[in-house]
C-alpha cells in the first residue's frame, strides 16, 4: 500500500539497513505511525557472503539476514518505501521527506543512512564502474567467470571477497599494503588457494582499457605491476553517508560521522540518528550495534511524542 502522501506521520525512518529496521520494528512495538524509506533494503549487509556473529544464526548470508530483518519488520506494520531522499527540510508540523517526486512529512525523523564504498580516486574509476570496476564481489562475481580479476583491500572484506571470487574466476590477485586487518584464518584460507595470489601493493596507478577494464598498474615494493585482470574489486572500506543531513544543520565530526548521544539524538530538535553513520558505540560499527541504535533511537522517538 503507498504512503499517504496527505497525512502526517509520528515518524520518517531513513535508510533500511540493520540500524533502520531495527527503528522499524521497535516504532512498531511502540505504536508509533511511521514508514522507511530506503534505497537499498538491508542495506549493504546484503553484499556479505557469510556471517558468523550474529546471536542466534551460527552462519547466514547477508541477504538471508536481512530478509529477515524486512519480513518481520513488514509483519509488525512497518512500510517500507524503497526508493533514495533527496532532501529533508525543516517545515511548520515537523519535517519534509523528498523522494521519488513525492513529499512525505512527520513529526520526527531518524537518519539510518549507513555508509557508501570508499573510491581510490584515480582517473578512469568512474568510467570503468560497471564496465570491470565493482565494490560489491558478492553481488558481480558471477559475471567474472573464467577470468583474472584483483581485489583492492587489507581487511577482511577483501579477504573474503577474495575468496568468494576464486570460486568463479581463474584468477584472484589480492592487492594490499604490508600491514593488513583481516583474521589470521582468511590468511590460512587464502594460502591454500592456488587461485589466490597475494601481492604488497601501496596503490593502483593506472587503469587500462577503452569501453572495459583491461588491466591495472600497481606499485610493488618499489616496482611496477602490470596486471592484465578484467575485473578489480574495491574494498577499502566506507564512509558515511550524510549529505543530507547537513543542511538541517544536524553537527558531524572531523570524518563526517553524525554526532549523536545516549539517546541517539542529534543536535537538531526532532532529529536522531542510528547505526554506522553515527559516533554512536564508540564507532563500532557492526550489525549488532547498528540495530541496538535504531531501537534505541526508536525508543526516544516515543519519549518525545508522549511529551
Amino acid at each position: 500500500m503507498p504512503a499517504n502522501l496527505e497525512k502526517i506521520y509520528d515518524l520518517i525512518v531513513i535508510g533500511a539497513g540493520p540500524a533502520g529496521l531495527g527503528a522499524s520494528i521497535y516504532a512498531s512495538r511502540y505504536k508509533i505511525d511511521h514508514i522507511v524509506i530506503g534505497e537499498e533494503p538491508g542495506g549493504q549487509v546484503v553484499e556479505a557472503s557469510k556471517i558468523e556473529n550474529w546471536p542466534g544464526e551460527k552462519s547466514i548470508q547477508g541477504k538471508d539476514l536481512m530478509d529477515k530483518f524486512i519480513d518481520q519488520a513488514k509483519s509488525l506494520g512497518g512500510e517500507i518505501i524503497q526508493y533514495s531522499v533527496e532532501k529533508v527540510e525543516k517545515s511548520e508540523d515537523g519535517f519534509s521527506v523528498y523522494s521519488g517526486g513525492n513529499i512525505y512529512k512527520a513529526r520526527t525523523v531518524i537518519f539510518a543512512l549507513g555508509m557508501k564504498p570508499r573510491k581510490m580516486n584515480i582517473p578512469g574509476e568512474d568510467k570503468f564502474i560497471g564496465k570491470g570496476i565493482s565494490y560489491c564481489a558478492t553481488c558481480d562475481a558471477s559475471f567474472f567467470r573464467g577470468k583474472d580479476v584483483a581485489v583492492l583491500g587489507g581487511g577482511d572484506a577483501a579477504a573474503m571477497a577474495a575468496v568468494n571470487l576464486s570460486d568463479f574466476a581463474d584468477k584472484v590477485y589480492l592487492l594490499h599494503r604490508e600491514e593488513v586487518n583481516w583474521n589470521p584464518s582468511r590468511q590460512q584460507e587464502m594460502e591454500k588457494n592456488p587461485k589466490i595470489e597475494l601481492i604488497v601493493s601501496e596503490s593502483i596507478k593506472e587503469l587500462k582499457g577503452e569501453n572495459h577494464l583491461e588491466g591495472i598498474v600497481c606499485d610493488s615494493k618499489g616496482e611496477q605491476k602490470n596486471l592484465a585482470v578484467q575485473g578489480l574489486f574495491v574494498e577499502i572500506g566506507s564512509v558515511p553517508g550524510v549529505a543530507i543531513v547537513k543542511g538541517l544543520g544536524v553537527e558531524v565530526d572531523e570524518q563526517n560521522y553524525i554526532k549523536v548521544d545516549q539517546t541517539q539524538a542529534t543536535n537538531v530538535e526532532g532529529v536522531w540518528a542510528a547505526g554506522d553513520a553515527t559516533t554512536g558505540s564508540n564507532k563500532f560499527r557492526q550489525i549488532i550495534t547498528a540495530a541496538a541504535e535504531g531501537a534505541v533511537a526508536a525508543g526516544s522517538v516515543y519519549k518525545k511524542l508522549k511529551l
